[in-house]
């Protein structure tokens, strides 16, 4: 049982297999909720269909347990989740904080690729249209757990985000905050490549007139080429042998104290011995290459 009241969470798209750059977010989220004795959640975020892989969702879920990252409670899937999107939509329509936009992406490049509000006092209807959040307060900075005070681009905090997509399907930054709140999380831990939406997230959550989590942005692992290890860069998928070579490599690129006779350890005893010691301060605060990543 868990003895503090800290929820944290891993939250996957299915587009795809874990891999090694996965693991960094999930492993850190996971070691950050079991060291302060708290719970950690799985969520699947399938709400983009056109991106997602069949059967990657259960292949996920496959490879967390593969790692000894055992979730507490249920999973909670986002295709499930509609009412409750719809549900915040329509109250922010009712608030008067959002709008139908009807403007084309080649039109928001055209003045400089920042939405300037051209629908605001349009009253568009919904054909055809994104809803756009009317940014009244925006965040142009926030503090993170590991990195300090992080200071957005002034512009795209004020832009009037999109909160339901032209074509039918639920944003990211509505989706996230939404479900973030229904679990109780109350300290976000993940890849440093989310940073940018971050303020986003947090003017919704102001919105909405909710608690706002804490947030630590892990480094990324980078390939040779200096890119992020990521789906669309065809990062290689967790290997499916003995997980604990993998899981030491992780853990050495969080800059944590790495058991040497990790070879004599079940994964439990590992993971067990990596909880225990812990360390947010060490992680590094840049994300860098993974020079073993061949190896894996």
């Amino acid at each position: 049982m868990p003895e503090s009241d800290y929820i944290g969470r891993f939250a996957p798209s299915p587009s795809g297999e874990l891999h090694f750059g996965s693991l960094i977010a999930a492993l850190g989220s996971y070691l950050q909720a079991r060291a302060r004795r708290g719970i950690w959640r799985v969520r699947i975020e399938d709400i983009d269909p056109p991106r997602e892989v069949p059967g990657a969702a259960e292949t996920i879920l496959r490879q967390l347990e593969h790692y000894g990252l055992h979730w507490d409670g249920d999973i909670l899937w986002q295709s499930q989740r509609h009412e409750a999107y719809r549900e915040r939509l329509a109250w922010l329509r009712e608030q008067g904080f959002s709008y139908y936009c009807t403007c084309t992406r080649a039109r928001i490049q055209s003045v400089g690729g920042v939405y300037d509000g051209h629908c605001r006092t349009l009253n568009n209807g919904p054909e055809n249209a994104a809803v756009r959040l009317m940014q009244h307060h925006p965040v142009t900075q926030f503090h993170d757990g590991l990195l300090g005070e992080i200071h957005a681009d002034a512009r795209l905090a004020r832009e009037d985000f999109i909160v339901h997509r032209r074509d039918g399907l639920f944003a990211y930054n509505l989706a996230v905050v939404v479900d973030d709140h229904f679990q109780g999380v109350t300290e976000i831990v993940r890849g440093a490549d989310l940073i940018e939406p971050t303020v986003r997230q947090i003017s919704l959550y102001q919105q909405f007139g909710w608690a706002i989590p804490d947030y630590v942005h892990l480094p990324l692992a980078l390939n040779r080429e200096g890119l992020k290890l990521s789906k669309q860069n065809h990062a290689p998928a967790l290997p499916k042998g003995d997980p604990r070579p993998v899981l030491i490599n992780a853990l050495q690129f969080l800059n944590q104290d790495v058991t040497h006779e990790w070879q004599d350890l079940r994964t439990e005893e590992l993971l067990q011995k990596a909880i225990a010691g812990w360390t947010l301060n060490s992680v590094p605060k840049i994300q860098h290459s993974q020079t073993r990543l061949a190896e894996l």
